[in-house]
């Protein structure tokens, strides 16, 4: 079964497994991730084996410095400078040339490798400590809400041998921004809670976004195909004034009433727009815990700045893949 520690013992035993080619569940800013040795092509190959990932969907490489970054890409390049100066550690992944020392199966055999330091302690102290780079796909079965706390983990993974390193509830809540430099344009592939224009103040251009991408080829960044983040649970986006509609039988996921119409299962999210994302896994994992015929879960909140704009459109990537009704 799956084991949550917590402390120095956790990353001490988390580094030995990591040396012997296992894999171990760690706590990021975004959300918990599936550690493996990032250079050890037996070790991604578990990754997509526990997880029944596809194999055309890229896993992110998690390092603890800019230098550790530079020895797992070709092209280490002014735009990467100025953007890990800006905005690392913290949830923004660049997607460059690779190296030769990155396996193939790691980036779904492009020629690409997609680079994030994460800026929460506990990560930071286990890579640190293993003194190598390690992917880090989100610690949930392919496809399903990712995990935000400990416990999310273990039930996605309730009979296997897998150690959960406990950092607490992820403050971001939702993946990083993903952001490719390997043309003349840089260009978003999956949005994150640092926007456009963010970027484009740093790097002093124009900041494309990727088109959605077919599903049948290897995708460019992961979470750029196929269905994510769903729960079990048929799963709908409303507005507010369809939520007066819901009968007792849907549990409502709002931020705007304070009783269900129906007197049914409600769970609040808040109204902010950052601790809407914080809480967005957190409330849907809760959703699906109750034997619910439907979940409904109401629209983010109207964005005001810039800021909450680039929340607001990481939001409604992420629910758009997360509801299926």
């Amino acid at each position: 079964m799956s084991e949550i520690l917590e402390g120095p013992h956790a990353i001490a035993e988390g580094v030995a497994r990591l040396e012997n080619t296992r894999l171990v569940a760690f706590p990021t800013e975004t959300v918990y991730g599936l550690g493996a040795n990032a250079l050890d092509q037996t070790a991604v190959d578990a990754v997509f084996e526990l997880k029944n990932r596809p194999p055309t969907n890229p896993l992110i490489v998690h390092v603890s410095s800019i230098e550790m970054a530079k020895s797992i890409t070709t092209d280490w390049n002014a735009q990467a400078q100025l953007l890990a100066n800006a905005f690392w550690p913290g949830p923004l992944t660049l997607v460059l040339p690779k190296a030769d020392c990155i396996p193939a199966n790691v980036c779904a055999h492009s020629d690409t490798v997609a680079i994030r330091c994460p800026s929460h302690p506990v990560a930071l102290a286990l890579i640190e400590a293993f003194t190598h780079p390690i992917v880090g796909p989100s610690a949930n079965p392919s496809g399903r809400i990712s995990p935000t706390t400990p416990e999310h983990v273990a039930d996605g993974f309730p009979s296997d041998d897998l150690l959960i390193i406990d950092g607490g509830h992820c403050r971001a809540g939702i993946e990083s921004t993903v952001i490719d430099l390997t043309s003349n344009q840089p260009t978003i592939l999956r949005p994150g809670i640092i926007g456009h224009h963010a970027i484009a103040e740093v790097l002093d251009c124009q900041i494309n976004t990727a088109p959605a991408q077919d599903s049948t080829s290897p995708a460019a960044s992961p979470g750029c195909i196929g269905p994510h983040y769903q729960p079990r649970t048929p799963t709908k986006l409303v507005d507010s004034n369809t939520l007066t509609k819901a009968d007792s039988s849907i549990i409502l996921i709002a931020w705007s009433i304070t009783d269900h119409p129906a007197a049914g299962q409600l769970i609040t999210i808040p109204n902010q727009l950052d601790q809407y994302a914080t809480n967005l896994y957190r409330t849907l994992h809760e959703a699906d815990t109750f034997a619910a015929v439907t979940i409904w879960i109401e629209s983010p909140p109207t964005a005001s700045t810039p800021d909450d704009q680039a929340i607001h459109e990481a939001l409604t990537e992420r629910l758009s893949r997360a509801t299926h009704l």
